[in-house]
């Protein structure tokens, strides 16, 4: 994603200014918690009230695995009145935000910090807050600007995460993780805490995998989500390819399009009247965002 001049960034982000949500504007289960917030600092809009709150945290250093299923589990949500909850935080919680935005949904980021510009942390997530701003999701936070964040806000923001989520659904965490905070008040609160299962011994894998041991949800598919968030579901809907991101090229579009079974990287550029150069690129910007994998020497779509 590219980077915007300081300026142009202040100058966007000041469109949207920081407002107080009223405890009456929380959302319902949020309102209902027994450690809920007094306040709640708002930079954008809230979703509406009937779309169902998901929460998706995982790892701050994701693999490429966790990365690609985030993105072919949200695509698979966006057909359903579903919000993303997540931290902003890099890993997991970025490659959420990315997805929702991806796909069209709306997605609200807690922040441990306060929302002023000089605060958003992480700072070298600034462009995204913004982009979450300018597609119409909202920023929220409990601390009154200025607050840099701090140890202790971490888990304070995890509590609101999880506190206002319907579910709340892991997809990378060591055994150590912050993430399993979030999944330990998701069970406080009576939410329900989504898993998905990981290979044995990889370590990013290990505290996500006791969490299924331990009863949580097992996730398979997009589907499996869906039918934890109350919603009737079609098992017959491909719930990977359902939905694609609204701002493909029109090079990236049509490799997905072609990619009904797996090609060789030639067999690709033989079947498209497109330059090799724009194939390579798109290419690249596929792999990049989970939506293609290379496997046994060919690509196929996830």
């Amino acid at each position: 994603m590219a980077c915007l001049p300081t300026g142009k960034l202040y100058n966007t982000i000041m469109r949207f200014p920081i407002g107080q949500l009223e405890f009456e504007d929380f959302p319902e289960r949020l309102r209902e918690i027994p450690d809920a917030p007094e306040r709640l600092f708002i930079r954008g809009r809230m979703p509406e009230k009937e779309r169902v709150l998901l929460c998706v945290v995982g790892s701050r250093s994701a693999t490429s695995y966790g990365r690609r299923i985030t993105h072919k589990l949200i695509a698979g949500l966006a057909q359903y009145p579903i919000a993303i909850v997540s931290g902003l935080a890099h890993g997991i919680d970025t490659e959420a935000h990315k997805a929702a935005l991806d796909v069209g949904l709306p997605t609200i980021a807690v922040l441990p910090s306060s929302l002023d510009e000089a605060s958003i942390y992480p700072a070298g997530n600034s462009i995204l807050a913004q982009n979450i701003l300018l597609k119409g999701g909202c920023l929220l936070s409990e601390n009154e600007a200025p607050f840099k964040a701090m140890l202790h806000s971490f888990a304070e923001r995890n509590r609101v995460m999880a506190g206002m989520s319907k579910a709340t659904l892991i997809i990378e965490a060591g055994e150590r993780s912050g993430t399993l905070i979030t999944a330990k008040l998701a069970l406080s609160y009576n939410s329900e805490v989504l898993a998905i299962p990981h290979e044995l011994g990889r370590p990013t894998g290990a505290g996500v995998n006791r969490l299924i041991h331990e009863g949580a949800t097992l996730v398979r598919d997009s589907i499996d989500i869906a039918q934890s968030l109350g919603f009737k579901t079609d098992p017959s809907t491909s719930s990977g390819q359902a939905t694609l991101p609204t701002d493909l090229t029109d090079t990236e579009a049509a490799v997905l399009e072609i990619l009904i079974e797996p090609l060789m990287h030639d067999e690709i550029i033989e079947s498209l009247s497109v330059a090799t150069k724009d194939i390579h690129i798109a290419l690249s910007s596929l792999l990049l965002r989970g939506l293609i994998i290379e496997r046994l020497g060919k690509i196929e779509r996830v």
